[in-house]
C-alpha cells in the first residue's frame, strides 16, 4: 500500500484528502478491468468516458476556469501509480483544452469543454514540430486569414498525444504580427475539419496514442482563435505553468508503485537463506528511494500550493518539480529493476512497465535539460 502521510502535509484541505481517497477506492475498482495495453486507442477511449462519468474531468477542465493545481497532482499521482494509460488519459483532458480553459471566448468553452468534462470528446494540445520541439519560437505552421471570417492553416505537427482519437485539438500556428514566439496564435480545430489529417501513428516504448499531423488548406473561422493575435506562446507557457508540476506527480505515482512492490519483493525473496530485506545493501536502497520520493512530493506539491495560494507563474516552481521529480522516479524505478533481479527485466513485470512508463515522462513538456535553463534564466533575472 502506498505511503499516504503526505497527504497531512500544510500543503492540503480536508478536500483534497477526500478526493484522494475517492480517487484511490475508483482507481482500485475500476482501472485494471478498463485498460488493454494490446490496445491503447481503446484503453484511452474507455478511461475518458468513465473518468468524465464519474467526475474525475471537471477537475481538469474546470467550468469557472480555475485550475486547483493539487488535485490536478493528487489525481494524476493516484491514477499513475495504478496505470500508465490512466494517468495519460485523465491528464491530456487538462493539458489538451488547457489554453481554451485560460484564454478562450465564451461561445469556444461552451461549445468544447462539456463534452472534454464529461468524457464525450477526447482533447489533444498540438504544439510540437518536426522542427519546433523544445524551441516553440521555431514554429512552421501558417496560420493564414482568408478574407474577414476564415483562417487556413498549413504545416505539420508532430508527436501529438491522442493524436488519432481526440476528437478536439489546440493548434499553435504563425500568424506573423512579430518574429519568433511573439508571432504564433492559438486555435481551436474540431478533428473532422476538411484538411487535417492523421499522417503517422507513431509507437514508443511504452505505447499512447500519438501521431503526425497533417494540415492542407485546413479552414476553419476565425473566431476559432483562442486568445489575442499573437499572444500564442504566452497561452502555451501558461497552460505548461499549470500542468507541468502534474507531470512529476505521475512521476510520484509511478516511483511510489516501484517502491511498492520492492518492498515486497525484500520482504518475501531469500537470499542466502535470509530475505534480502536483511542485507545492508537492500536497506541503504531502499531509504534512498524513500528519500528520493518525499524529496519530490516536497517541490510538487509546494509548486501546486503556490499556484494555488494566487501566484500567477510558477515557472521556477513547476521546473524545479519537474525536473526532481521526473528524474529521481527514474532513479527509483531502476533501483526497483536491479532489487528485482531476472524477474525486474521480464516483460510485463511490473518494474519493466515502469521503466518503460518514466522514461518518456524527462522529455515532454520540456525535457530536463530544458527545465535547468529554465530555472537558471529565472535566477539571473533576478535583481540585486
Amino acid at each position: 500500500m502506498a505511503d499516504k502521510s503526505f497527504l497531512d502535509w500544510p500543503f492540503f484541505e480536508e478536500r483534497h484528502r477526500a478526493l484522494a481517497e475517492e480517487a484511490e477506492a475508483w482507481a482500485s475498482e475500476h482501472v485494471a478491468r478498463l485498460v488493454d495495453h494490446h490496445d491503447v486507442d481503446g484503453s484511452c477511449q474507455r478511461l475518458v468516458a468513465a473518468m468524465g462519468a464519474a467526475g474525475f474531468l471537471a477537475h481538469a477542465a474546470p467550468e469557472d476556469g480555475r485550475f486547483d493545481v493539487r488535485s490536478l497532482c493528487i489525481l494524476r499521482e493516484t491514477f499513475a501509480r495504478h496505470d500508465g494509460l490512466a494517468d495519460f488519459a485523465f491528464a491530456m483532458q487538462g493539458l489538451g483544452t488547457g489554453a481554451l480553459t485560460l484564454a478562450g471566448s465564451e461561445a469556444l468553452k461552451e461549445r468544447v469543454l462539456p463534452g472534454v468534462r464529461g468524457g464525450t470528446t477526447i482533447a489533444a494540445f498540438a504544439l510540437t514540430e518536426p522542427e519546433a520541439g523544445s524551441d516553440v519560437a521555431e514554429i512552421a505552421l501558417t496560420a493564414t486569414p482568408i478574407g474577414n471570417d476564415m483562417v487556413r492553416l498549413d504545416g505539420e505537427k508532430t508527436w501529438i498525444s491522442n493524436g488519432g482519437i481526440a476528437g478536439h485539438y489546440i493548434v499553435f500556428a504563425r500568424t506573423g504580427e512579430a518574429p519568433g514566439a511573439r508571432g504564433i496564435s492559438a486555435f481551436s480545430v474540431p478533428a473532422d475539419t476538411p484538411g487535417l489529417a492523421i499522417a503517422e501513428r507513431l509507437q514508443t516504448i511504452a505505447p499512447h496514442p500519438l501521431a503526425r499531423l497533417r494540415f492542407e488548406d485546413c479552414r476553419i473561422p476565425s473566431a476559432n482563435r483562442i486568445g489575442e493575435a499573437g499572444a500564442g506562446f504566452k497561452i502555451a507557457m501558461a497552460t505548461l505553468d499549470v500542468f507541468r508540476s502534474t507531470v512529476g506527480a505521475a512521476a510520484l505515482g509511478f516511483a511510489r508503485r516501484a517502491l511498492d512492490v520492492t518492498l515486497d519483493r525484500a520482504r518475501n525473496r531469500k537470499l542466502f537463506g535470509a530475505p534480502l530485506s536483511g542485507m545492508q545493501l537492500t536497506q541503504t536502497a531502499l531509504a534512498e528511494m524513500a528519500t528520493a520520493i518525499d524529496t519530490s512530493a516536497l517541490l510538487v506539491y509546494r509548486a501546486a500550493w503556490v499556484r494555488d495560494a494566487g501566484a500567477p507563474r510558477i515557472t521556477r516552481e513547476a521546473a524545479m518539480a519537474k525536473m526532481v521529480a521526473t528524474e529521481s522516479a527514474q532513479e527509483v524505478i531502476d533501483r526497483a529493476v536491479q532489487l528485482h533481479g531476472g524477474e525486474g527485466v521480464r516483460s510485463g513485470s511490473v518494474p519493466e512497465t515502469l521503466y518503460r512508463e518514466i522514461r518518456a515522462l524527462r522529455i515532454y513538456e520540456g525535457a530536463t535539460e530544458v527545465q535547468k535553463l529554465i530555472i537558471a534564466r529565472q535566477l539571473l533575472s533576478q535583481t540585486g
